[in-house]
């Protein structure tokens, strides 16, 4: 059956579909020997060879899935332009072309799930799905529970408001404050961006929970394969089964 080239990728577990249609637009995926740059052009994987990187994708590959410990000053992507070390380097022994479903900014440290799954990745990261994401974040200097109700109704980033969200506080000193963040978007920096606005920089931020998942006894820089319940879970969460 033919099938759109990125959704192709995408289901092969090489990348996610935006990121599958960029390494097409980049000139890295070529088909029976020839160059392709046309992310609609629709194929039968079963009847052409498709290379990406000089490397033939397989026709049908085990779906895998981990929840990994970001640790801090690791880069939330498959690769990085600038040599920097990235969360998939923390996977060099599997034998699969892994991705992290979404991102977590370079200094923030938590849950991240990792996988070959490219429509599981899709779906998760749609914001219609409104997968809820919790946090632990310590501020400098003590929070009033105006400038905590401030930061939960919402703030403009890039000209677009963000949705309200809930915070609770779990610790306060003269110096400091820690808050749990419970929200279901995941725009750059949100949470950062949310609490300089009231006036308070974010000294340690940590995503503690996605979609249900927790980290457990898991260390930075550990991972763990997620169970077959858990990746259930996850597709019913879409309604995917």
């Amino acid at each position: 059956m033919k099938t759109r080239l990125q959704n192709i990728l995408s289901h092969a577990g090489v990348a996610s579909r935006r990121s599958a249609g960029e390494l097409i637009e980049s000139g890295k995926v070529e088909v029976d020997g020839n160059l392709v740059k046309e992310k609609g052009l629709k194929l039968d994987p079963d009847k052409h060879k498709i290379t990406v990187n000089g490397r033939r994708l397989p026709k049908k590959e085990r779906k895998l899935y981990f929840l990994f410990y970001k640790p801090k000053n690791v880069i939330s992507t498959a690769s990085d332009t600038h040599d920097r070390k990235t969360v998939i380097d923390f996977f060099e022994k599997i034998n699969a072309r892994l991705y992290p479903i979404g991102r977590l900014d370079r200094n923030t440290t938590g849950i991240l799930i990792i996988t070959n799954d490219g429509d599981l990745t899709n779906k998760l990261a749609h914001p219609r799905y409104e997968i809820e994401k919790e946090y632990e974040a310590i501020v400098e200097g003590k929070m009033s529970t105006r400038e905590i109700k401030e930061a939960e109704s919402g703030i403009e980033i890039e000209g677009k408001f963000t949705a309200p969200c809930k915070i609770s506080m779990l610790e306060k000193s003269d110096k400091s404050t820690t808050l749990k963040i419970k929200l279901h978007e995941g725009k750059k920096r949100q949470i950062r961006v949310m609490f300089e606005s009231v006036g308070h920089k974010v000294v340690e931020l940590k995503r503690v929970k996605y979609a249900g998942l927790t980290l457990g006894r898991l260390k930075a820089g550990h991972w763990r394969e997620l169970t077959k319940e858990e990746v259930k879970m996850l597709r019913e969460l879409h309604g995917s089964g």
